[in-house]
């Protein structure tokens, strides 16, 4: 089997083997972790990658999501989970690796600084407190509470 090594594909694109057995499916691999959404947009479109940002039944997600403190939050989590799905099919890739590292370095400073002033996101958030405050409401998603609508 031949691969198909043109490199005349674009960021929508991936390159498929050729002369692949008849009934055998392939899936192309996405080329490169650029371009990329920036992760308010990210998250509204439901993917970091405009190449895989594809129209399902005529919708189009519009974005970027509304900007409050746990909005930034989840923003960058979903930016983080985009980036180490793509670091799992190309590990070599050293710059989606610093991207990656970048975006854990604000999301562990935002998580942190969330939880100070706002409360925990998580039980785990709670490992710092002197009370067990995970049940205590409003929660930063209800209408009022600390965080902000999401």
């Amino acid at each position: 089997m031949a691969n198909n090594t043109s490199n005349t594909c674009t960021y929508r694109e991936g390159p498929l083997p050729a002369c692949q057995a008849l009934a055998v499916p392939m899936v192309p691999a996405q080329q490169s972790s650029q371009p990329a959404y920036d992760s308010g947009e990210a998250l509204a479109k439901g993917t970091l990658f405009p190449g895989l940002d594809l129209p399902f039944m005529d919708y189009v997600a519009t974005g970027p999501a509304e900007n409050t403190p746990l909005g930034e939050l989840m923003a960058l989590d979903f930016v983080l989970q985009e980036l180490a799905l793509y670091l799992d099919t190309h590990p070599e890739d050293s710059e989606a690796f610093k991207t990656w590292k970048s975006f854990a370095s604000l999301a562990e400073k935002g998580r942190k600084r969330y939880v100070e002033l706002y409360g925990p996101v998580t039980r785990r958030d709670t490992a710092g407190f002197n009370a067990w405050v995970w049940p205590e409401d409003p929660w930063p998603w209800d209408n009022g509470g600390k965080g902000g609508k999401c």
